[in-house]
């Protein structure tokens, strides 16, 4: 039987220390300084950790930081990303639908520190929300895997096409649409469609911009938003217009809602220039004035260990 092969894909533990060499100009008080420095220690220490468990295994891996990759991934049956959910967004965006990702949050909040430093600064650290282990279960959690007693999830991820062009990233979290200035008014319409028929009006839009989410990004930004968490495991869309001016009555309702997994939603872009934000803004597409947008959730799913699925 072949050995298994896995790929370790890491968050870079000196963003921390480029975090503080930024604000040591602007702040004084020494805790920030020493909440900023464990955090990059707590990190290392749980890259040391998980690396320390995988040479104690018969498996075949390798790690990469996640800045240094830059092709899709091949060849390996298993991607343990150590970081938080951002590292775990990124290594998606390099997966298809047939490796498996299993993430370790390396740096979890703490709630004691919170409430410690609630009148000083923000002491959270990372949700973690799709990461299935932290150092404490790694190991665990990876033997559950290994010997096939934990089975990834199929998590939804969202595909866009440009001018009948499909882009070639999928989105795990969410898509933004929006004018590259955040001050600057965004211009579009949409509608929702299924089986080539129309399921809603058009709405014409000024606004902010236009957010869409997987399940799996709906406990995010769209929930912060106003909008709602949905079941991990639908193959729903959620969509909002973002800060909508002067919306007729016959369009209120529709500035919020769904697009079930046989529809797809049509947009067109009316401003001179934009962007669709892929999952953040680190990956991101610019579109004009007169492109045509489909959206839907026909996109390979992503294999995911989840967290409640695990412990």
């Amino acid at each position: 039987m072949a050995r298994r092969k896995l790929l370790l894909f890491l968050k870079r533990f000196d963003v921390y220390q480029v975090i503080q060499s930024k604000v040591v100009s602007r702040f004084t008080n020494p805790r920030i300084f020493h909440y900023i420095d464990n955090r990059h220690q707590v990190h290392k220490e749980a890259i040391n950790i998980c690396q320390k468990i995988l040479q104690q295994k018969s498996i075949d891996w390798k790690p990469i930081f996640r800045n240094n990759l830059s092709q899709p991934i091949h060849n390996v049956d298993l991607v343990v990303t150590i970081g938080g959910d951002g590292t775990l967004l990124q290594a998606s965006h390099f997966l298809d639908d047939s490796i498996p990702v299993l993430g370790v949050n390396s740096d979890p909040t703490q709630a004691e520190e919170v409430e410690k430093f609630s009148n000083e600064f923000d002491a959270t650290r990372s949700t973690g929300y799709l990461c299935a282990a932290t150092v404490k279960n790694f190991e665990q959690v990876l033997d559950g895997f290994l010997e096939g007693q934990i089975a990834p999830s199929k998590l939804t991820r969202i595909s866009v096409s440009v001018n009948s062009k499909a882009l070639s990233t999928c989105a795990l979290n969410d898509i933004l649409i929006a004018h590259p200035c955040p001050a600057t008014v965004s211009r579009f319409s949409f509608k929702i469609r299924g089986n080539d028929e129309a399921c809603s009006p058009l709405v014409n839009c000024r606004s902010s911009g236009l957010r869409i989410s997987s399940a799996a990004g709906s406990t995010a930004a769209m929930l912060s938003a106003g909008g709602f968490a949905m079941p991990i495991l639908t193959r729903d869309l959620q969509y909002m217009v973002r800060e909508p001016i002067s919306l007729g009555a016959a369009n209120s309702s529709l500035i919020h809602g769904l697009i079930k997994s046989d529809q797809s939603m049509d947009a067109a872009w009316f401003s001179k220039e934009g962007f669709i934000y892929f999952d953040g803004s680190n990956v991101f597409y610019p579109i004009q004035s007169g492109d045509a947008i489909e959206i839907s959730s026909k996109a390979p799913n992503l294999q995911a260990v989840l967290p409640h699925l695990s412990s």
